[in-house]
């Protein structure tokens, strides 16, 4: 699959963060003393995919460590997470910085996650087939509200609702459903004592939604499924733990940015300003890239004849 010519580009930005800083050795350092890998890896990431030139195009960072309104449902939503030290908080507002010096819109709030602002911008762009660039499969989700794929630049990998279910055993839609069975560790959301990931891909199989599954927890004990007895007064025990985790694994889509799918074209880059941060940010060894790949195209004197 290739990325249509108009798709906008969705970014996760924190996820490819998160992986420059720590994949790549400390080798550059900002004016101030501060370690930037994860700048110098984030920002060239970003004029790769700038290369392409892309019609529309918004990176959503995270901010919401700790004060996500998912904290306010569970405390301990996310409690294993260490919260950003000085450190890494200077590379990860310098990334965004590097970002809008490229032109691009970028998006964070202290009570919503990157993953809700994606949700949100995918409804936005709904019309022109959003493409989600990710490295995390449980953004599947975003596939059954319209966006087109999950794209991992790196790999150069798309995947699609077929990829996302073989992967899962699910559909996209029911993504939150299974980690509401499951759980999901790195988000410190428990799971049904008992649930792996075959059992709870049987039960969507027979249930669409972990609230249908609920409603009929009679018919769970009659399914061809080991256990099936015991597992159906397990799923009863568990319906409020259960219900609270689809809650906290579900996207919310209606985070309020104030923008339409036009605030997301892509107008250019600051140059001068993207090469000053550059600089200070200790990775001017980006510039000429920058240069190269953020200057408006050239025309041959053929072309501008016929313009």
């Amino acid at each position: 699959m290739t990325v249509g010519e108009r798709a906008p580009l969705l970014v996760d930005a924190s996820v490819y963060i998160f992986r420059y800083y720590f994949a790549l050795p400390p080798n550059w350092m900002s004016r101030s003393g501060y370690s930037t890998e994860a700048v110098y890896g984030f920002a060239n990431f970003l004029l790769d995919l700038l290369a392409r030139r892309p019609v529309r195009i918004a990176c959503a960072f995270d901010e919401s460590l700790g004060s996500c309104f998912r904290n306010e449902l569970y405390p301990d939503y996310k409690c294993s997470r260490a919260l950003p030290d000085e450190a890494l908080a200077f590379q990860l507002a310098a990334c965004r910085e590097m970002a809008e010096a490229f032109g691009i819109a970028s998006f964070a709030s202290e009570r919503y996650e990157a993953d809700d602002i994606l949700a949100t911008l995918t409804r936005l762009c709904l019309e022109q087939g959003p493409v989600v660039v990710s490295r995390d499969k449980d953004l599947g989700q975003l596939l059954d509200r319209g966006a087109v794929s999950l794209w991992d630049f790196a790999a150069d990998q798309h995947l699609d609702a077929a990829a996302i279910q073989a992967k899962f055993g699910v559909r996209p839609g029911q993504i939150a459903d299974y980690l509401a069975l499951v759980g999901d560790t790195s988000d410190d959301i428990p799971g049904v004592p008992g649930v792996g990931k075959k059992t709870a891909a049987r039960l969507l199989e027979e249930f669409d939604s972990v609230e249908q599954l609920l409603a009929n927890t009679d018919r769970v004990a009659r399914l061809s499924l080991r256990g099936a007895a015991g597992l159906a007064v397990r799923l009863a025990e568990h319906a409020e733990q259960i219900a609270l985790a689809k809650r906290l694994a579900s996207l919310e889509e209606r985070v309020g940015l104030a923008i339409d799918g036009a605030d997301l074209e892509w107008r250019g880059a600051d140059i001068e300003v993207a090469q000053a941060l550059a600089l200070e940010f200790g990775i001017g060894g980006l510039n000429a890239k920058i240069q190269r790949t953020l200057s408006p195209p050239t025309l041959s004197p053929d072309t501008a004849e016929v313009l």
